[in-house]
């Protein structure tokens, strides 16, 4: 089950696409969240949800916010994708323990050893505020997400 609103975020500490640990907690008091978590970098639904948030980030970063994007893939795989798709915002690499973070939040699929498709928007207090929980094969609306920040 995954984590609900009005909870404190787990805080987690995973290399991004450049080796470098990032913690959400180095965030409270400072910026908002917006972590998804996807399962698997180089797919079709993956990549445009990824994208989207590509597209978005000037706006979301206009309302205080900053994007983490989560996957159980390696360091080594996000730092490709992120070059051939022009992310600059941290891709999690959320490898070992294998899926760990996403346990925490309660959106790893045991069978398919991935996350599933997880949102959870986190104010600078460092409580969830939002979350939305789609099935792997079901696309979120990643275009929403800067009218929720707007509201908190």
């Amino acid at each position: 089950m995954a984590i609900e609103t009005g909870r404190s975020a787990p805080d987690f500490t995973l290399p991004d696409q450049n080796k470098n640990p990032v913690t959400l907690g180095s965030f409270k008091g400072e910026r908002k969240v917006v972590l998804v978590f996807y399962p698997f970098t180089f797919t079709g639904i993956c990549e445009s949800e990824v994208c989207a948030l590509r597209d978005e980030f000037a706006e979301l970063a206009e309302l205080d916010a900053t994007v983490l994007a989560v996957s159980v893939d390696s360091v080594h795989v996000h730092r490709r994708w992120a070059e051939e798709q022009g992310i600059e915002y941290p891709l999690l690499a959320d490898f070992w323990p294998h899926g760990e973070v996403a346990r925490a939040y309660g959106v790893f699929n045991e069978d398919l050893g991935a996350a599933e498709r997880g949102t959870f928007i986190i104010d600078k207090e460092g409580t969830v505020r939002f979350t939305e929980h789609n099935p792997v094969g079901e696309r979120r609306n990643v275009e929403g997400y800067a009218e929720v920040l707007r509201g908190l």
